[in-house]
């Protein structure tokens, strides 16, 4: 399959900026993608529920603020950013009876849409736009004259038009300055769930907790245990980013580097890409998503549950007390503000 990658040249601005844009949240991604539109032109509105703390911060920003309905009856463009497990009840409540022809449906996430929970009526578009970084680094690369490379997509293509429509969107919030990909809501949605949970997420968190567990039970000290196998993991992380796991293996020692070739294999085995494959297949049938909005819509006991079981682990109380030392970090309570909404 070829990819094909659109850039600036490639999208009609003006399309946009004759189009009234509701952004529904402020959170990561709603405050970056509302500032880029802003500074692109585009007529911005800010819908938050009544009593949202980040009421105060979009009108600080100059935004206006409306609630949801009133935005989504006002807009011709409504961009849904709110949380996976959230969206389908803003939906319901305040966009879906004010949807009609001509009027699209954007998202950054293909989640809900993949899995049915939201599902437009008849003659509204339902496009994509996701940038593959956080929001604040959308913000910032839009601000340098940068971008943050876009992946879009059009489930449904009411008008004939959505697919100018979406690319004028990512062409606003800076996205084609770096490049965009055409996918489609089943591809994101699929691959950006397997990622997160077999290899950034899931599976890179237990690796890092095993190899800790390996060492501190062998009767090494914690300290030093956490310095090797968490610590050191963004210098790597870093060269992968920068250059592919080839740079990764061109930066490292002959040492390293003839350890990963023998003994990679050995930890991450054929057995580890069987349980990948089973995990694909949990998020192809939609089982995952299944369990995940019954916990949510049960006040999440199981997700409470295992978020406080894992930050009991040794690690996170080592990793603090080392962390107190650096001089340069960042400080533990300085997570990225919103990271979950997108």
């Amino acid at each position: 399959m070829t990819t094909e990658i659109f850039h600036d040249s490639d999208a009609d601005l003006s399309i946009i900026q004759n189009k009234k844009v509701a952004i529904v949240g402020y959170g990561s991604q709603g405050h970056a993608h509302a500032l880029n539109l802003r500074d692109s032109g585009v007529e911005v509105v800010i819908a938050l529920k009544e009593g949202s703390r980040s009421i105060q911060k979009a009108q600080e920003a100059g935004f206006e603020v409306k609630t949801v309905a009133d935005a989504a009856d006002w807009a011709d463009v409504i961009v849904i950013l709110a949380p996976d497990q959230h969206q389908r009840g803003i939906y319901a409540d305040s966009i879906k009876e004010h949807l009609a022809p001509g009027k699209t449906l954007l998202f950054a996430h293909g989640f809900n849409i993949r899995f049915g929970y939201i599902q437009a009526p008849e003659g509204v578009d339902v496009v994509m736009v996701a940038p593959k970084g956080p929001g604040h680094t959308v913000r910032r690369e839009y601000e340098a004259g940068r971008g943050v490379p876009v992946i879009v997509a059009v489930e449904v293509d009411a008008s004939g038009s959505a697919w100018d429509t979406a690319w004028s969107y990512a062409k606003a919030i800076g996205g084609l300055r770096a490049g965009g990909i055409k996918t489609t809501f089943t591809e994101e949605t699929e691959t950006d769930l397997f990622g997160e949970q077999a290899v950034l997420c899931g599976g890179m968190s237990h690796l890092v907790q095993y190899g800790f567990e390996t060492l501190v039970e062998a009767g090494y000290q914690p300290q030093i245990a956490y310095f090797e196998v968490l610590h050191e993991l963004k210098l790597i992380v870093d060269l992968m980013w920068e250059g592919g796991i080839a740079k990764q293996r061109w930066s490292i020692s002959d040492t390293a580097e003839y350890g990963d070739y023998v003994s990679g294999p050995r930890v991450i085995d054929p057995h580890v890409k069987e349980n990948m494959k089973a995990v694909l297949a949990d998020i192809q049938s939609g089982a995952f998503a299944q369990r995940f909005i019954d916990d949510q819509d049960a006040g999440a006991p199981e997700f409470l549950a295992l978020r406080e079981k894992e930050a009991q682990h040794p690690i996170e109380a080592v990793g603090k007390e080392l962390r107190a030392l650096f001089a340069w970090k960042q400080q533990d309570e300085d997570y990225t503000e919103g990271s979950a909404a997108r």
